[in-house]
C-alpha cells in the first residue's frame, strides 16, 4: 500500500491511463506530456502541453526544484542464518538512509529476523540489525559505508519497479535533468518533465529558479497490513540560504512561490520558524500537509497525478478544497490524462483577478 491519507480521496483509476513508460520510449522528448492546469480558486481547468508552461506564469514568480536524485534501490540478494543460506534471489528495497552503512529496508514477500545476514554480493554483505513486529522496514547495518557503499549499490541495484510498469527502464530514465545529490529511493517525479530546454526559456521569460534537496523514502510497502502515515515517514532534506533569500525577495515582490513537486512543498513548509517565516534548515522531516494545514511558503504547487486514497492527495488538499480536487480528477479521467511518475502534468495554481474570464468568480 501507499502510504495512507488522513481523509482519502477515492475514484476509480482506468488501468489504461497509468503511465508504463517515459515518453523517450516512444521516440518523443521527456517534456512531451499534458498539462492541466487547476485554479484552486475556482476548481476551473485548463487544457494544455507541459511545453507551455510558462505561459502560465509570471516573470519573477519563483519555480523550486529538488535536487535529489534516484537511487537503484531494488536489490537481490540472499539471505543466511548461523551460516546456512535459507533465501536466495529475494528481493529487498532500500527505503530511508539512517547514516553512512545504515538503512532502513523492506524485505519483499520473505520474513527475516535480527541477526540475518543479508549477502548483495561477493563485495556487500549486511546484517538485519533490529526489527519490529509492528512496522514494514526494517534496520540492516552494511558491511561497506559512504562511496565505497554507493558505489556497490548502484553497480548492483535497479530502479524500484512498480506494478504498472511493465518494462525495466534504465536508472536515468528515473532522474530530473536537474538531479545531483543521490539519495532518494523513489523517483522525484514532478520535475522529471523539465527539459533544459524548457528551463532555458523559462528564465528568458524571467521566471526564477531555486532549490531544495529532499531525499524520498520508500512509500508502497506491498502489504494492506502497514497502516504507516506520512507522520511516520521521516525524510531527510535541506533548505539553503539562497533559497530562503530568493523566496523572501519573491513574497516582497508579490510574485509566487511554485513548488515542482509534494517533496519540495514538505521542505519548505518544514523550513520556518516559530513564527513562521521560511528559514534556512536542513534535518529530517515529517510533516503532514493536508487540508486543515494552512501553507505558510508555497502559493502553488508543479505535480503529476496521484493514486487514489494517496497521501499526496492530502497535500493537495491544502492548496485546493478536496471537493474541487475530485472534480478536476475526474475531468482528467474523462479526458485521459495518465498518472504516476512517467505521465502527465497539474499545475495547481491561482490566477490573478484580473485574469479570470469572468466578474464573480
Amino acid at each position: 500500500m501507499a502510504l495512507a491519507a488522513k481523509n482519502p480521496i477515492e475514484f476509480e483509476l482506468p488501468n489504461e491511463l497509468n503511465a508504463v513508460g517515459p515518453p523517450e520510449a516512444k521516440g518523443l522528448r521527456r517534456d512531451h506530456v499534458k498539462l492541466m492546469v487547476l485554479d484552486p480558486a475556482t476548481g476551473e481547468t485548463e487544457d494544455d502541453v507541459f511545453p507551455n508552461l510558462e505561459n502560465h506564469l509570471k516573470p519573477g514568480d519563483l519555480l523550486v526544484m529538488n535536487l535529489s536524485r534516484t537511487l537503484p534501490a531494488s536489490f537481490k540478494v540472499d539471505l543466511k542464518r548461523c551460516g546456512e543460506t535459507i533465501a536466495e534471489n529475494i528481493e529487498v528495497r532500500l527505503g530511508q538512509r539512517k547514516s553512512n552503512s545504515v538503512w532502513r529496508v523492506l524485505f519483499v514477500d520473505t520474513k527475516v529476523r535480527q541477526g540475518d545476514e543479508v549477502v548483495f554480493s561477493p563485495n556487500l554483505k549486511a546484517y538485519v540489525r533490529s526489527r519490529k513486529s509492528n512496522q514494514p522496514l526494517m534496520t540492516i547495518c552494511f558491511s561497506l559505508k559512504g562511496n565505497s557503499l554507493y558505489n556497490e549499490l548502484y553497480t548492483l541495484g535497479e530502479p524500484i519497479r512498480y506494478e504498472y510498469i511493465h518494462e525495466n527502464w534504465g536508472l536515468d530514465l528515473y532522474q530530473t535533468v536537474y538531479g545531483t545529490v543521490p539519495g532518494s529511493v523513489e523517483m522525484v517525479s514532478a520535475g522529471r518533465a523539465l527539459s533544459w530546454e524548457m528551463l532555458l526559456r523559462l528564465k528568458k521569460r524571467g521566471i526564477q529558479l531555486a532549490d531544495i534537496t529532499l531525499h524520498t523514502g520508500l512509500s508502497y510497502f506491498g502489504n494492506d497490513q502497514w497502516h504507516v502515515g506520512p507522520s511516520d515517514s521521516l525524510e531527510e532534506y535541506e533548505v539553503p540560504t539562497d533559497t530562503i533569500e530568493k523566496i523572501r525577495r519573491t513574497k516582497q515582490a508579490g510574485h509566487k512561490v511554485i513548488a515542482i513537486g509534494t517533496t519540495v512543498v514538505r521542505a519548505l513548509e518544514s523550513a520556518v520558524d516559530a513564527e513562521g517565516t521560511p528559514v534556512a534548515k536542513r534535518g529530517w522531516t515529517n510533516l503532514h500537509i493536508h487540508e486543515d494545514y494552512a501553507l505558510q511558503v508555497v502559493d502553488g504547487l508543479l505535480t503529476g497525478f496521484h493514486e487514489p486514497k494517496a497521501s499526496h492527495l492530502d497535500m493537495l488538499s491544502a492548496f485546493v478544497v478536496p471537493e474541487r480536487l475530485k472534480k478536476a480528477y475526474r475531468e482528467a479521467i474523462r479526458k485521459r490524462y495518465l498518472w504516476h511518475e512517467f505521465g502527465d502534468m497539474n499545475l495547481i495554481l491561482a490566477r490573478d483577478e484580473d485574469e479570470h474570464a469572468s466578474p464573480g468568480h
